[in-house]
């Protein structure tokens, strides 16, 4: 595999995860009670415990994303 196709496939992958976590932030943002009430029926849970691990899944989709997808991008651009 080539450095260029390497870095296309890094870059895709993402773009593609940067829109889902700003797809996913404004769809908790703009309907978030209506999923926390949703959420919270389904896993047993209180509100603020959704919200809590509504929280702690943007973050580490997040830090993931820019570990395995903008970093590994970024060194190949650079290289």
């Amino acid at each position: 595999m080539s450095q260029e196709f390497l870095s296309a496939v890094f870059g895709w992958m993402a773009v593609l995860n940067v829109a889902v976590l700003l797809f996913t932030t404004l769809m908790m943002l703009l309907l978030q009670d209506q999923i926390a009430d949703i959420h919270g029926r389904i896993f047993q849970m209180e509100r603020p415990d959704v919200k809590r691990a509504y929280f702690r899944y943007l973050a580490n989709y997040k830090v993931l994303t820019l570990i395995f997808c903008i970093v590994p991008w970024l060194a190949l651009q650079l290289a």
